[in-house]
């Protein structure tokens, strides 16, 4: 006897390890985001640092919200642009120095 298969079979992630992945990806780069804080408020007292990393903070907890409750894709895009936005925002500190 054969199986009949329901459908086409799905390939990559399931909806639950999607969520897996993203929470512990916007974690990861929300502790970083907080370590690189501490460190550059060591070096310099800039009020647009704290800003720039704060505001990462905020992103990447967003998309740590937003990966739970399975907004899987909009988690990914919202982690992107957090860490653009920083990675950006501190060469453009760096560069006017």
């Amino acid at each position: 006897m054969s199986e009949a298969s329901p459908g086409p079979r799905r390939q990559g992630l399931t909806p639950r390890q999607a969520r897996l992945v993203r929470t512990a990806l916007s974690t990861v780069i929300m502790i970083a985001a907080g370590l690189a804080l501490a460190l550059r408020l060591g070096s310099t007292h800039s009020v647009l640092t704290m800003g720039f990393y704060g505001i990462a903070l905020i992103l990447s907890g967003s998309a740590l919200v937003l990966s739970r409750q399975g907004r899987t894709r909009v988690a990914t895009a919202v982690l992107g642009t957090c860490v653009v936005l920083a990675v950006a925002a501190e060469w453009a500190v760096a560069s006017t120095r």
